[in-house]
């Protein structure tokens, strides 16, 4: 099943890239990966896991109890780790040709001006 990836759900993809993490380290790692801007709340979170991980990108991995609490560690599949990868892609290649645009829209521009003298 092919799911949309919002930003905040390829971001919780990119951060599971590097290996197994539990949900807090999880928040933590989407808020640096966006610099701050998205800061997931627990119920979010845990809906984006539940998508990515009916999808087949995501699965448990394990579970450990650490200082009375329960810790639940999800990692990328193989299908999540392709999946992440096509989207780093995607969007890279969105972000070129948007580059591309407003160095034409600049020429263009420039080009105005120095006509207009």
């Amino acid at each position: 099943m092919t799911i949309e990836l919002r930003e905040p759900s390829f971001l919780v993809l990119a951060a599971l890239a590097d290996g197994p993490k539990h949900g807090y380290a999880l928040l933590s790692e989407v808020a640096d990966l966006s610099d701050g801007r998205i800061s997931l709340k627990v119920g979010s979170l845990y809906a984006i896991v539940e998508r990515v991980e009916s999808a087949g990108l995501v699965e448990h991995v394990r579970d450990e109890i650490v200082n009375g609490r329960l810790r639940r560690y999800f990692a990328l599949t193989d299908s999540g780790r392709e999946r992440v990868a096509e989207e780093a892609t995607r969007l890279e290649e969105n972000a070129r040709r948007a580059r591309e645009r407003l160095r034409r829209r600049a020429g263009a521009t420039i080009a105005a001006a120095v006509v207009a003298e």
